[in-house]
């Protein structure tokens, strides 16, 4: 997958030949890399350089890389961050989870398995930096605001477009109407939630989802996309 321009990652290890290693091979696919050698320089970098994905070891003298990515995510950055860590240890990979890590990479890995978490980090959170993106059987074009199903065009409005990308987005995830509200029509919106379900239903017809397989009603909870 060609990496779009602009696309900023940032990199924070305490071992200067693994930020070496690291920030040659991406500046060779293309990303605007910074890195640091420690959680509290990189804390600043990021405050300025505001990255796509930040690629962060869990095991730095001082400033841990569960404190980095707490303090980054508690400043309401919208970085996506991956740990690094070279303990393939559950309970290590849970409590970043936990704490806001998006992803989780055990020591050693392949260069060409990081390049691929990290794509995965980019589709799922900013498919906008690509001109298309496939989710199953839905195809998502975000700078010309077009939505595909089965290879058939949806001709969708656009509250039907924002609503189906979040859904797809978050698919296999079950979102209540609240959730849904806040999100697509946002936290100020005064209208009756049931807007929502009328939505639906127009997406069910566009999408031929008689049956409601492709967007399913759980009952009491909310709605959820499976691909």
């Amino acid at each position: 997958m060609k990496t779009i321009e602009g696309t900023k990652l940032l990199l924070i290890d305490d071992e200067p030949h693994i930020l070496q290693f690291l920030e040659l091979g991406l500046t060779n696919e293309g990303f605007i890399v910074k890195t640091a050698l420690d959680g509290l320089t990189g804390i600043n970098i990021a405050h300025e350089f505001q990255p796509h994905i930040a690629v962060i070891d869990v095991m730095m003298p001082g400033m841990d890389g569960f404190e980095v990515c707490r303090l980054m995510k508690k400043s309401g950055a919208q970085t996506s961050i991956i740990m690094l860590t070279a303990k393939d240890d559950v309970e290590d990979r849970v409590k970043g989870l936990n704490i806001g890590a998006d992803d989780y990479v055990a020591k050693p890995f392949s260069f060409e398995e990081l390049l691929a978490r990290i794509y995965a980090r980019l589709r799922n959170q900013f498919p906008n930096l690509f001109n298309e993106v496939i989710y199953g059987p839905f195809k998502l074009n975000d700078r010309k605001k077009e939505f595909s199903y089965l290879n058939q065009t949806l001709h969708l409005s656009p509250t039907e477009y924002e609503l189906l990308k979040y859904l797809v987005m978050n698919h296999g995830i079950v979102l209540s109407k609240a959730t849904i509200l806040d999100r697509v029509w946002g936290y100020d919106f005064q209208g009756d939630e049931n807007i929502v379900e009328v939505y639906i239903r127009s997406l069910r017809d566009k999408l031929h989802d008689k049956n409601y397989q492709v967007i399913r009603t759980i009952r009491g909870a909310g709605y959820r996309v499976d691909l």
